[in-house]
């Protein structure tokens, strides 16, 4: 069957009959399908992405600047708590950086917990090239 203006709707484009074949009927379209294919994508990257960070995340090594004191030409002192595996160590990263913010001061300290407990309160005195404006933690991480 060749089409004619009459069964064609309106603003369709025609084309001479028989020159480009037979029209496609539109095809089913199937949402659910897709929308299940989706969530299993989403599914399985969850689960590879909960499973990469179970097995090489960080765990629950958590440091906190509690204060930063002693502020002077050539030094401040850091007070900071880190939470680590009960009677386990960290290795913290210490810096102090001037009010312009360049980095005055770096260096890492490793702190131990008493047997069974969990947190760890240090005190650490950096010493400065330049006078330094602020003392932070910057990471802790499994001593070693």
């Amino acid at each position: 069957m060749s089409e004619t203006h009459a069964t064609l709707p309106p603003g369709s484009p025609v084309f001479p009959p028989g020159r480009y074949g037979r029209r496609r009927e539109p095809g089913r379209r199937r949402p659910a399908l897709a929308a299940l294919l989706v969530a299993a994508v989403v599914a399985t990257l969850g689960v590879a992405s909960y499973s990469l960070y179970d097995k090489y995340g960080d765990p629950v090594y958590d440091a906190q600047l509690i204060s930063y004191s002693d502020i002077t030409d050539s030094q401040v002192v850091v007070d900071f708590r880190v939470t680590v595996p009960a009677g386990g160590s960290a290795t913290c990263a210490l810096r102090a950086r001037s009010h312009d913010g360049a980095e005055v001061a770096r260096q890492e300290v490793t702190v131990t917990a008493r047997p069974g407990e969990s947190q760890v309160t240090a005190r650490h005195r950096l010493t400065t090239s330049a006078r330094p404006f602020v003392g932070e933690v910057v990471r802790c991480r499994p001593a070693g």
